[in-house]
């Protein structure tokens, strides 16, 4: 027992060194705590900088990912024009080729309703036409065969009528002269063309020019086929007004 050699604990042994430095007067250099110390502070600025990197990354990203959506959005807004576009040109397409039609007054063969020149919409779909309709027409002309040429004519005779135009320049419909309250001319025949009394087919209109004396119509160019009907008229557009 007497020879047993008492252990100091470690922190009992490190501070009497360090008393015993202190004592001694040894001034021992912080060499130990310097590299610490430094080790410490380049730890903590590593991550500041690995997160400032992060950050910038992420920015990056965030900013390319709103230029795609731009960019996305931009594409799908032409679509959208482009499909518009072509959507507003088919129904214009269809309403004016289908549905309805514009063309001008060729000639003063309807004055006073019809000027020269006056613009005419008129509706394509209108099959069943009858006596007083004004319509434009398609059609051949004896001095022209091989051509078709445009009039603009109000309808007298319906298909199955009968036409005559008397001796006295009457407009004679099924036996019964009519009397028409916007014409103000008589209706002379044109000798050498249209043959009276003539019957209508199912299928044929009889039409006269307002402007009766020197107008091209059925007196001229014989009875039409509905065929040759463009459409009926729905309303002027007046030259003087444009």
């Amino acid at each position: 027992m007497g020879g047993a050699v008492k252990s100091t604990p470690p922190c009992l042994a490190t501070m009497s060194i360090k008393r015993t430095t202190q004592f001694w007067g040894f001034t021992m250099p912080d060499i130990e705590e310097m590299p610490v110390e430094a080790t410490v502070e380049e730890t903590v600025e590593q991550p500041e900088e690995s997160k400032t990197e992060q950050q910038d990354d992420r920015e990056a990203a965030d900013k390319l990912k709103k230029k795609v959506k731009r960019s996305e959005r931009s594409v799908k807004s032409y679509q959208f024009f482009i499909l518009r576009l072509l959507l507003l040109i088919l129904v214009l397409w269809i309403l004016f080729f289908k549905v309805v039609g514009l063309t001008h007054m060729p000639s003063e063969d309807m004055y006073p309703r019809i000027d020269a020149g006056d613009m005419v919409l008129f509706y394509r779909l209108e099959k069943n036409f009858k006596a007083q309709d004004i319509v434009v027409i398609e059609k051949t002309t004896p001095e022209h065969p091989d051509k078709k040429e445009l009039f603009i004519c109000r309808v007298v005779a319906a298909p199955g009528d009968t036409v005559e135009i008397s001796d006295g320049e009457r407009l004679i419909v099924n036996g019964n002269v009519m009397i028409e309250k916007n014409i103000f001319y008589a209706t002379p025949r044109y000798e050498g063309f249209t043959t009276y009394p003539l019957k209508l087919s199912d299928s044929q209109v009889f039409v006269l020019a307002d402007s009766r004396e020197g107008g091209t119509d059925s007196r001229y160019f014989g009875p039409v086929e509905k065929d040759e009907i463009l459409g009926s008229v729905i309303t002027i557009l007046r030259r003087n007004n444009l």
